[in-house]
């Protein structure tokens, strides 16, 4: 068996080597150019970072160190987390070592739900899972060892040391704060029998007599893991860390910028159109109801939710994994039969509407669907459950960072009236 540090320590020097090689041959090589609406446009497109932990084809969806998600659907959150840092999936040995390490790091210091109990009861999930990470900065490895003068090629192993205690912690962080926001505040303690999601689903103490949430947090947590480090979250991510702030403070950044609206909101902000067309309608409408409901929408300027896409132009294959869950788990559940139902109506509308340019479903339309579905009911808490998948890819993303030595992220900006000038305006 070999753990992860062990295979690291053998891939590293390749990774630096073949980083090293790249940039003597073709330093100097352009690989993008911005135009004027993209710098004002949030950079959309612009090639401008390198990420090898996945990236996003438009036209098959997600690629996760060259294997399509939709072959690795079926894997664990912590597999997921291995096939990242090191570009293969474990051994079954070398899991089960990963898995007994993960759970021998994850008590979060009580200090920590002191801090979350004593912030206000209204005060958002997601503000709570921030302030909880940064609550056990303290702890920081790399932080410690860098005041002590580490060298920049072991920068790595005590990034390593931060994630997995960071990623250890922060189901049983999370599912307190659902305790402490939601519940009476008493903490469940994690179960040694289940796994890293199941017992994420055990400590917040929905009922789950069927096993089906603690299946549906596993796949949430594997789809939703890694995007590749454009997207907000990996993005404000990557920028804290390259400055050297430790795990804590980065990932910290990470999901002050999921909980955005436009990052991490879809799913919540999906649910409740789907709860709103089963209020209008007192129940799943039919088909012919739904379509006019959506040409309804669509005529009165309004968009609807979870379907299109940013970057992909196929279905979403994070949806796909969803549906198939779904038809197990709780086809006979109202709000599932409603989203099967858009899935059959809302694409062939928004075809012959002619705007859309991907008129496929996207993940956001069944995740908290089948949430809410399942038990989990309190919609702003889906965000901090994003969030602890989402820890999994940024961690990844630091770890190689720190092993190849990407400096601090500084691009140049100019002003306007230097744009007008360059463009002769």
């Amino acid at each position: 068996m070999s753990s992860l540090k062990e295979v690291l320590t053998d891939k590293i020097p390749e990774y630096r080597e073949k980083t090293k090689d790249i940039l003597a041959r073709h330093g100097e090589t352009v690989i993008s150019e911005v135009t004027v609406a993209q710098a004002y446009g949030g950079m959309r497109g612009v090639k401008g970072q390198i990420c090898d932990t996945s990236t996003v084809n438009p036209d098959t969806g997600l690629i996760v160190r060259g294997r399509p998600l939709a072959t690795i659907t079926d894997r664990c959150p912590e597999e997921m987390f291995w096939l990242l840092v090191t570009g293969e999936l474990p051994e079954p040995d070398s899991l089960k070592g990963l898995q007994d390490e993960l759970a021998r790091r994850s008590e979060v210091p009580a200090a920590v739900f002191d801090a979350l109990r004593a912030l206000p009861k209204t005060t958002h999930p997601m503000a709570m899972q921030s302030i909880g990470l940064l609550a056990m900065q303290e702890g920081s490895k790399f932080r410690k060892q860098y005041d002590a003068g580490m060298r920049k090629t072991e920068y790595w192993e005590a990034c390593l040391d931060d994630s997995l205690d960071l990623l250890a912690r922060i189901p049983t962080l999370t599912a307190g704060v659902y305790r402490i926001r939601y519940e009476d505040g008493k903490l469940i303690p994690r179960d040694p029998s289940k796994d890293w999601s199941a017992n994420f689903a055990h400590m917040m103490g929905v009922a789950d007599p069927s096993g089906n949430l603690a299946n549906l947090m596993r796949l949430y947590l594997n789809l939703h893991a890694d995007h590749e480090s454009g997207n907000v979250s990996a993005n404000l991510c990557h920028v804290t860390g390259s400055a050297l702030s430790d795990p804590y403070y980065a990932v910290s950044a990470g999901l002050n910028g999921l909980a955005g609206p436009l990052h991490g909101l879809a799913n919540q902000e999906c649910l409740n159109f789907h709860l709103a067309i089963l209020e209008k309608f007192g129940g799943v409408p039919t088909a012919a109801q739904l379509q006019d409901f959506t040409w309804e929408n669509l005529n009165s300027g309004r968009v609807i939710p979870g379907f299109g896409h940013a970057v992909l132009r196929c279905i979403d294959p994070r949806y796909t994994a969803c549906h198939e869950f779904g038809l197990t788990a709780c086809a006979n559940e109202p709000l599932f039969k409603l989203a099967d139902l858009m899935l059959k109506v809302i694409p062939g509308v928004l075809t012959e509407h002619g705007k859309a340019k991907n008129v496929n479903p996207n993940v956001d339309a069944l995740s908290g669907v089948l949430m809410y579905s399942l038990g989990v009911t309190h919609s702003p808490f889906y965000t901090a459950i994003f969030g602890v998948s989402r820890a999994i890819g940024m961690c990844a993303q630091m770890i190689l960072n720190r092993a190849i030595g990407t400096p601090i992220t500084r691009p140049k900006s100019v002003t306007t009236e230097w744009v007008i000038k360059q463009v002769g305006a």
